[in-house]
């Protein structure tokens, strides 16, 4: 099993290479039920793959001028602290529950990703209003800190259409923000909850080969197809989700 979770952490960073996002909403799945490591180390150990996998990347858009700097600022301050927030609270919730909560923003996430983007194009004016987009982040950081999710299912959308920002820059400076707020997450949890650091580097060691390889191949690929069959996928794993934790409430 722990082979097969290794080739699935290769296929997270493939996806945020391919498609910026999406990657981290199946890297807690992954960890639970391939890996078998507990919820409560789960989210700070998906937090630790998820903002090391982002930051080499942000690394790389930062060379190439496309992240947007105020926007990167206003949702990563807030997201700071949205996430410690979040992070205070993941041990107060049991597995099932915690598990159950995932799910459902994993039906939300895979709906989410069934709706084109719209590219507002290199052109349009970029109008992050600090209200917009430190609300935005806020909510951003909590899910992050609470859950272990990288949140740029929210943070693409909210660039694009509040503050007008064009879909690559968008994608490249969701991806900083993801950063900042996986190491919010990731201190507050370290507090009191211990993991199995050998396995996080693995984890993230492949993650980080297969973003590399899903940026380099990114330009060749039909990502819209891509997408949409990613997103399936993200759905089936809810369900499963659900179907597992369900018990609870028998």
């Amino acid at each position: 099993m722990m082979i097969l979770a290794l080739f699935l952490a290769l296929g997270i960073g493939i996806s945020l290479g391919l498609l910026g996002s999406g990657g981290s909403i199946i890297t807690l799945p992954v960890l639970v039920y391939v890996a078998n490591v507990p919820a409560a180390e789960a989210v700070p150990m998906s937090l630790a793959v998820v903002g090391g996998t982002t930051l080499v990347a942000s690394i790389f858009n930062a060379r190439s001028g496309h992240i947007h700097g105020k926007a990167a600022l206003l949702f990563s301050a807030t997201g700071v602290i949205g996430a410690l927030g979040g992070s205070q609270l993941t041990p107060l919730v049991s597995q099932p529950i915690l598990l159950l909560i995932f799910a459902g923003l994993m039906l939300v996430v895979g709906l989410l990703m069934f709706k084109p983007r719209a590219d507002r194009g290199p052109d349009a004016r970029a109008e992050c209003h600090w209200v917009s987009c430190t609300g935005t982040g806020l909510c951003v950081g909590f899910l992050t800190g609470f859950l272990g999710v990288g949140g740029g299912f929210l943070i693409v959308p909210a660039l694009l259409f509040l503050a007008r920002v064009p879909l690559k820059r968008a994608i490249a400076t969701s991806l900083v923000v993801i950063t900042v707020t996986s190491a919010a997450g990731l201190i507050g949890h370290l507090r009191r909850t211990h993991f199995d650091w050998s396995m996080a580097r693995m984890f993230l060691a492949l993650a980080v080969i297969g973003m590399l390889a899903g940026r380099k191949f990114a330009s060749h690929l039909e990502t819209e197809r891509l997408r949409y069959w990613f997103a399936g996928f993200v759905l089936a794993v809810a369900v499963f989700v659900l179907a597992e934790n369900w018990k609870v409430f028998r």
